[in-house]
């Protein structure tokens, strides 16, 4: 059974951010819900991963209600203190916007985590459910696609 775009993003509402974390280059990843322990392919522990988890690949911001706090493009070394800010915090809202869908996700908190591609092709963010049922939500073709696990 496939599930509706919309099923993703209100299954994010209301969840907590429970980790925060950089993947490759400038990749944040924001994980909701329960956490669960992971291994990376060489027997190591991994980064935990929650119920689901948005990734946003490249270009990214953090802002408050009057400002950008930072992003993809900021220091670096701003980005841990910048990232725990986010952690423990409840969602309030996830919308679309654009013609070609970027998303954002609003916390309890007033700041808000914005995807905003800057490159040719197509924005580059998921969202992944990781317990059943699982899939993830990501644009191809300029429109919404879900995904089953593994496709």
């Amino acid at each position: 059974m496939r599930r509706r775009p919309q099923a993703f993003l209100s299954a994010i509402r209301g969840k907590r951010v429970s980790h925060v974390w950089r993947g490759y280059g400038s990749a944040l990843f924001l994980e909701f819900g329960e956490l669960a322990k992971t291994r990376k392919l060489n027997g190591k522990p991994g980064h935990p991963v929650g119920d689901l988890s948005l990734m946003v690949e490249w270009s990214w911001r953090i802002e408050n209600k009057s400002s950008i706090l930072g992003g993809s493009w900021s220091s670096e070394r701003r980005w841990p203190s910048l990232f725990k800010r986010l952690v423990g915090s409840k969602v309030k809202s996830v919308e679309l916007c654009g013609r070609l869908p970027e998303i954002a996700v609003e916390l309890a908190n007033g700041l808000r985590v914005v995807s905003f591609m800057t490159a040719d092709g197509q924005p580059s963010w998921a969202v992944i459910a990781h317990k059943p049922p699982n899939g993830s939500l990501s644009v191809k073709r300029g429109k919404l696609h879900v995904a089953a696990n593994g496709s």
